[in-house]
């Protein structure tokens, strides 16, 4: 009866131009083929004559409303299957036989950075064999008999083919790659001492960042120039990563830099691991430039942090500091991509923000009020960025580039300003328009 009441017809219509029928109730006639305007109009919910039954599913058959969530959806899953598909492309086409041809490689330097890309190399191939060549022999012992770094990382252990020497004439024999962790600043006279065992045509792929104090020199001048051989192969390998994170395994990205595009390819295939990106650069002036003076500006990140000044003032200092880095390296030929990328941005927040840094330490305390000495004689390793400051300067000199915040840094640890005196006269600056450079 519900049906039939839904479909049929009024006797007399509901908009008519005759009177009304006043016989009631209306007789039922038959069934129409299709509805009148009663079925579309007492379909809506506020209507005054009352629904004679619930609306009815659509059509089976009629297009649905579009899904704006769903289109989302699949737009995003669309592009990261064509990120995908890119990977495997790239992963079929690049040469994964380095690493099978490489039988030998050794480390220059027992500290941490060095030990952990010792293990990191090591893990990368079981028949592989890694000398670490270092000065301490209660470190060698350590590494050889316990297979640990006693001085560094005593709670991790090393691969099984990690094995450490003092004779730099046993570790460099028959070496495929070289991995030089020595300081900056003693890495000169320490390659002096070994070059004669140092074959020609050996890659030297270097962790240092830093600049030669008195010489300005980078690493890719030093290296070099101390084994008397200008065609030595040289990659500087740099970007963001503590060596505890690299021992741990946790994601890390890095870029290895080169004038010659086939060894960084080569590098690159080397080091890269499920844990470990590697990406190439051809400018070596951005990548060790930056990672020297990233150094510095943690020093002033951590004296903002000492002193409290708060985090309006720190994010104020950091970019100012990135400013001037990028400055400097451009007049020297960097590339600006090379300072915003990996190896130059990337590298600057980890040691800026995070306190695993040993520049950003150094800071940390002289902006509570220690002595510069005291801190050094407490640290068992090397803060680069105490050294690099004032070569940083003079460079700064040479290429014509002011850089307040950065020569603030070699005036502290110069002693001839106090961080409080820094941070008045710093603020007393001009007001200038910012102008990109």
């Amino acid at each position: 009866m519900a049906a039939a009441v839904l479909e049929a017809p009024l006797a007399t219509p509901l908009f008519s131009s005759k009177p009304h029928n006043t016989n009631f109730p209306p007789k039922f006639h038959t069934f129409p083929s299709k509805p009148t305007l009663l079925t579309l109009r007492n379909t809506h919910p506020h209507s005054c004559v009352a629904n004679a039954s619930p609306p009815q599913d659509p059509d089976p058959g009629s297009d649905p409303q579009p899904d704006p969530n769903r289109d989302r959806r699949r737009i995003v899953r669309v592009a990261w299957e064509k990120i995908l598909r890119w990977s495997r492309s790239w992963r079929s086409k690049a040469k994964t036989d380095i690493l099978q041809r490489t039988n030998k490689v050794v480390v220059l330097g027992g500290g941490s950075f060095g030990t952990a890309m010792a293990a990191h190399v090591a893990n990368r191939k079981a028949e592989l064999e890694v000398n670490m060549l270092v000065r301490d022999p209660q470190v060698c012992l350590s590494i050889n008999e316990n297979h640990f770094n006693c001085k560094y990382f005593p709670d991790h252990r090393l691969p099984e083919n990690v094995v450490a020497t003092t004779d730099a004439k046993s570790a460099l024999l028959g070496a495929d790659y070289c991995l030089h962790a020595v300081p900056v600043q003693f890495s000169a006279s320490f390659l002096e001492s070994v070059a004669e065992y140092v074959d020609p045509g050996l890659p030297f792929i270097s962790l240092s960042k830093g600049l030669e104090l008195n010489t300005l020199r980078m690493m890719a001048q030093i290296i070099p120039q101390a084994l008397r051989n200008p065609r030595q192969p040289f990659v500087a390998l740099s970007g963001p990563s503590f060596a505890l994170e690299l021992m741990d395994k946790l994601p890390t990205a890095m870029v290895v830099a080169s004038k010659d595009k086939k060894l960084a390819n080569t590098v690159q295939q080397l080091l890269a691991s499920s844990h470990l990106r590697i990406s190439t650069s051809s400018d070596v002036t951005g990548v060790e430039i930056a990672g020297a003076l990233k150094n510095v500006l943690a020093i002033a990140a951590g004296i903002v942090e000492g002193m409290n000044l708060g985090n309006n003032s720190m994010a104020a200092l950091v970019s100012q500091g990135c400013s001037e880095i990028r400055w400097l390296a451009t007049k020297m030929g960097a590339k600006p991509t090379t300072i915003t990328g990996l190896s130059g941005t990337g590298d600057i927040m980890l040691t800026c923000f995070v306190n695993l840094s040993r520049n950003r330490t150094v800071g940390v305390r002289l902006g509570s009020g220690e002595k510069l000495e005291n801190i050094l004689s407490s640290m068992n390793q090397v803060a680069e960025g105490v050294s690099t400051a004032g070569a940083v300067i003079a460079l700064a000199q040479k290429y014509n580039v002011k850089m307040p915040v950065l020569t603030a840094v070699a005036r502290i640890i110069d002693n001839e300003l106090t961080p409080k005196k820094a941070v008045f006269e710093l603020m007393s600056l001009p007001q200038v328009i910012l102008t990109l450079i």
